[in-house]
């Protein structure tokens, strides 16, 4: 019998998923429902979930499921506890689920047996999924499903999420619950196999050891024997001095990676663009028309399109990562650190994540369990060096770079690294002794087995990101860009492009602004080029090279680009860009908030203006400070001279 859209609804039966962490629970939802899901925000909630279609091998079945939170128990005070518990009461979008799809680590039993009990208790149908099942049944003292089942008074279903072994069984058992009456006397048979509601945990611990060794053949036998290498490893990349340089070392090599292998579609991404821009251009005639379409559509659906390689690139490897066991214990590693300056180890991964982009940063600060932590880390994520800074940071580290070695550019692209992420932990030190004062919740997670991470995951990981990227972000960076095209083309004149730039909205707010930034040494010109990158920090470059009469298509990287560039004078002859204004400039775009989507983002996940205007505040202080500071040194350094 197939399951037919709830009577008088017209929608396919709800299933939630449930799980503690590390079940796989993830693993299995994306094998039902594959690209057929979509990621959303659970109402009144920043706990980020999916829900997804999936349908039997026969095509007719069709069920809604909706993957909940990973917890350890439903009575925690936690978010995650508390979108489960809300979503089993009916509280979510109105509609209680007609199922229960409770994943369990075959493995690893008595811990997620407790669980199970808890989620049993409901008055639910409900279908338990004996995940990771490939691996369990190579192990000595296997439990029995049958007997399993038989003692929680509902099926159990053996399966693998990564292999697929065993889906087809769990959709004729979920084809069964939900496609018939769950009578009174099957559920009150299930309630009295359980524990009572509310039991202690030690009680469900005692309950859960005696299902395992019941559903034991010939009862429970030793474990398997200690894995001594993997023990080894475990405290190495634990270890508090070894854990963080393998962490380090990981990093190093994912970034080397990340920035080697998306620079081909990243160039191909620029290409198309571009030829589309100037076909724009041919087939229109001169005219606003033609520079709106060229210059702030194509150019804007471009500039969010050529960052994306780089964010799949990096989704795919961190999810890589995290399947195989890893980002677990570097999270224990750099635990000890950031405890220091207010943030856990939870919050390494949004930090890390940043380095690509603050957007997605910042929208997956909602694994961190805490408010405080969670509101430190969106306002320090945008310290770090996303891909957005570095065309900024290969024109003014290459206009440095002249007349010196070639470690020198090498060296101060790590220093812009170092320098970032330095103000983030010390901001984040602030933050959390001021406005966000409390104790640091102490890190509670489980480190997972070490597996085979899966490719087909990882893959489907990517692809929701990307989406939600290009949905979200997308659209305010293509706003933006196009009211950044607006402000550097109007009032129009009769000059060429430096007239242009000079006389326009942008321009006369440069002139506007300057005396503010007269102390770092920056003229009109200059000027113009900070303000227009506060709509989006790689602005920078172009709005600098049509000052300097190179065109606004120009690539930083291009030596005419910094031979012009780095030549600009100012109105008294001397240049723009002399070391001190260099290196202030440089520190400048390391450390300032320079980029509008991301207060966007910071406003959607905080709810309000209120933390989005302190983080553009405290970013602009700090980058204005210590690009004074940066000023001042170059110019004790050279000697005023430059």
């Amino acid at each position: 019998m197939s399951p037919a859209p709830q009577a008088g609804t017209g929608r396919p039966p709800r299933i939630a998923v449930l799980g503690n962490p590390n079940t796989g629970k993830t693993t299995l939802f994306n094998r039902l429902c594959g690209a057929r899901a979509r990621t959303a925000n659970f109402p009144g909630s920043t706990v980020e979930g999916r829900i997804g279609t999936h349908r039997s091998p026969d095509g007719r079945a069709e069920l809604e499921l909706v993957d909940l939170p990973g917890t350890y128990s439903l009575a925690l005070d936690t978010p995650e506890s508390q979108v489960c518990r809300e979503c089993l009461a009916g509280e979510f979008g109105g509609i209680a689920p007609d199922a229960m799809l409770v994943v369990v680590d075959s493995t690893n039993l008595r811990r997620n047996l407790g669980f199970a009990a808890q989620v049993l208790l409901h008055r639910l149908p409900a279908v338990v999924a004996l995940n990771m099942w490939d691996v369990a049944r190579t192990r000595p003292g296997c439990v029995d499903p049958a007997e399993l089942s038989r003692r929680l008074g509902c099926p159990v279903v053996p399966v693998s999420g990564r292999s697929g072994d065993g889906v087809a069984a769990l959709d004729v058992a979920l084809d069964t619950v939900t496609g018939l009456p769950f009578g009174s006397d099957a559920l009150v048979a299930r309630l009295q196999k359980l524990p009572p509601a509310g039991a202690a945990p030690s009680l469900l611990a005692e309950w859960a050891d005696a299902v395992v060794r019941s559903s034991t053949p010939g009862g429970i036998r030793t474990d398997e024997p200690a894995d001594r290498l993997l023990d080894r490893v475990d405290i190495a990349l634990t270890h508090p001095f070894l854990g963080i340089v393998a962490f380090a070392a990981s990093m190093a090599a994912l970034f080397a990676a990340i920035f080697l292998v998306a620079q081909v579609p990243m160039d191909l991404i620029d290409l198309v663009f571009g030829t589309a821009a100037e076909a724009v251009h041919a087939a229109l005639p001169q005219g606003i028309l033609g520079d709106l379409l060229a210059e702030g559509v194509v150019a804007g659906i471009g500039g969010v399109l050529v960052f994306l390689p780089q964010i799949c690139l990096l989704f795919f490897l961190l999810t890589l990562l995290e399947d195989c066991g890893y980002l677990a214990r570097a999270a224990f590693a750099v635990d000890r650190v950031m405890r220091r300056f207010g943030l856990s180890g939870l919050s390494f991964i949004p930090l890390l994540s940043s380095h690509a982009c603050a957007l997605p940063g910042i929208m997956s600060t909602r694994l961190i369990r805490d408010e405080r932590d969670r509101l430190a880390t969106i306002l320090v994520a945008p310290f770090m060096s996303c891909s957005a800074r570095m065309p900024v940071y290969v024109l003014l580290i290459g206009i440095l770079s002249v007349g010196r070695p070639a470690w020198f550019a090498g060296v101060a692209f790590a220093g812009c690294y170092a320098l970032g992420a330095a103000a983030g932990l010390a901001s984040a030190f602030v933050a959390r002794r001021t406005l966000l004062r409390g104790p640091v919740r102490p890190m509670v997670m489980e480190l997972p087995p070490y597996r085979w991470p899966s490719l087909r995951t990882a893959a489907l990981v990517t692809w929701d990101r990307a989406s939600v990227f290009v949905r979200n972000a997308g659209t305010m960076i293509l706003a933006i860009s196009v009211v950044m095209w607006w402000l550097s083309a109007f009032p129009r004149t009769d000059g060429d492009a430096r007239a242009q730039q000079a006389s326009s909205f942008a321009g006369q707010l440069g002139d506007l602004a300057q005396p503010a930034f007269a102390p770092l040494g920056f003229d009109s010109q200059l000027t113009v080029g900070v303000m227009t990158s506060f709509l989006a920090r790689e602005v920078f470059v172009s709005t600098m090279a049509v000052l300097a009469g190179s065109g606004a298509g120009a690539d930083a990287g291009d030596a005419t680009v910094l031979e012009q560039v780095g030549s600009m004078a100012r109105a008294d002859g001397t240049p723009v860009f002399d070391v001190p204004t260099t290196a202030a400039a440089l520190v400048f775009f390391v450390l300032a908030m320079q980029c509008l989507p991301t207060l966007a983002v910071t406003r959607r996940e905080t709810g309000g203006w209120k933390w989005p205007a302190i983080q553009f505040g405290w970013m602009t202080l700090v980058a204005y400070a210590a690009a004074l500071a940066a000023h001042a040194l170059a110019t004790a350094w050279t000697g005023g001279s430059g």
